[in-house]
């Protein structure tokens, strides 16, 4: 098991770069080669005892990501079927 040290380093390294870079929980699991249930719960749980203010500040970005999820499905649904309908053309041509 890791020594708690380790896992609160990676908990403020993925404040900081979920910060930085705006990037959603998933982008910062696959960054970082960790779970998305770990990203979650460093920022959430561990976070919190470690850095207060880095957890808050951390938090407005997942909001801000979470309020525009709607709005980034809907454009790669939007993208997959302008490919899709492309590609019908070519066939039909």
């Amino acid at each position: 098991m890791k020594n708690d040290s380790t896992i609160e380093e990676r908990a403020i390294l993925l404040a900081e770069y979920i910060i930085d870079s705006k990037d959603t929980v998933r982008g910062a699991a696959k960054k970082f080669g960790v779970s998305k249930s770990t990203v979650h719960k460093d920022i959430a749980s561990r976070l919190l005892k470690i850095n207060y203010s880095l957890a808050m500040e951390v938090r407005k970005v997942l909001d801000e990501n979470k309020a525009e999820r709607h709005i980034r499905g809907g454009m790669a649904t939007k993208l997959k079927y302008s490919h899709l309908h492309e590609e019908e053309k070519k066939k039909n041509a």
